[in-house]
């Protein structure tokens, strides 16, 4: 009987935890809920950047998830100096996560490993290739709808337009899905080896794939805005996407990639 795939995923940081109020590892269960779900092992690594480490932990595992959580800082895609008014909207984050996962994801890169990214993680990854992220929807894009409903956040509040051909389009086995919305940064400008697949009525970017003319340059590669961990349960299409995700991770699929 095959091994589950080993499913690495990013974890957040909190100031104090559970144990003695310590400094702490945090992930929301509902990730390595969905992970399990769809035939994997979830892993959840801890923000510790260090390059070998990194490089380790990558090389033990099938495939990466980036999970969400903290804001993307903006000095970390050139935008250090805010106004005031838009500081206020950014969340503060312990710096590490930041400079973790871009060196997660370039090991992603140098290993060749499948990736899903989700919320955070989408922006990230867009960062990471050398795009941009709106600071605060609501300050920059306000004729943009809200898409900051946590009170929501296990219910589909929106519908986004999906890519003719593309991953998530196959997926939903339409040019249409429903999605919950949480996030207040978003996709600006798009890093040139991605494309948006998945849009909002307003414009707002919920899905990056490849770039056709830059081919195949992982084995597998989706990012989202939305939070199909939230959804997986009472929604087919939204587990459909951990299904691939992991399938995409089996041993023996990723040594075809890789001969």
């Amino acid at each position: 009987m095959q091994r589950p795939p080993l499913i690495l995923i990013s974890g957040s940081t909190e100031q104090r935890g559970a144990e003695l109020d310590d400094f702490s590892l945090s992930l929301s269960l509902k990730y390595p809920l969905a992970i399990e779900a769809a035939g994997g092992m979830p892993w959840l690594l801890p923000c510790l950047p260090g390059p070998d480490f990194v490089a380790e932990a990558v090389r033990r595992a099938d495939g990466v998830l980036l999970s969400g959580g903290d804001d993307v800082q903006p000095a970390v895609y050139g935008r250090g100096k805010l106004s005031p008014s838009l500081q206020k909207t950014v969340h503060a984050a312990a710096p590490e996560r930041d400079l973790f996962e871009l060196l997660l994801i370039e090991e992603v890169f140098r290993q060749r490993k499948p990736l899903l990214a989700i919320c955070r993680g989408h922006q990230i990854l867009n960062v990471a290739l050398g795009g941009n992220l709106v600071v605060d929807i609501g300050t920059e894009v306000p004729e943009a709808l809200n898409h900051c409903r946590l009170k929501e956040k296990h219910q589909i509040v929106h519908e986004v337009k999906l890519k003719v051909g593309s991953l998530l389009a196959q997926i939903a086995g339409r040019d249409r899905l429903g999605v919950n919305s949480t996030h207040h940064q978003a996709v600006a400008k798009i890093a040139k080896p991605l494309r948006a697949t998945a849009v909002s009525i307003d414009g707002i970017i919920e899905g990056l794939e490849w770039e056709p003319a830059a081919g195949q340059l992982l084995p597998y590669l989706l990012a989202v805005q939305f939070h199909p961990e939230r959804l997986f349960p009472r929604h087919a299409e939204h587990l459909e996407i951990f299904r691939r995700f992991i399938s995409a991770c089996r041993p023996k699929r990723r040594r075809k990639y890789e001969a």
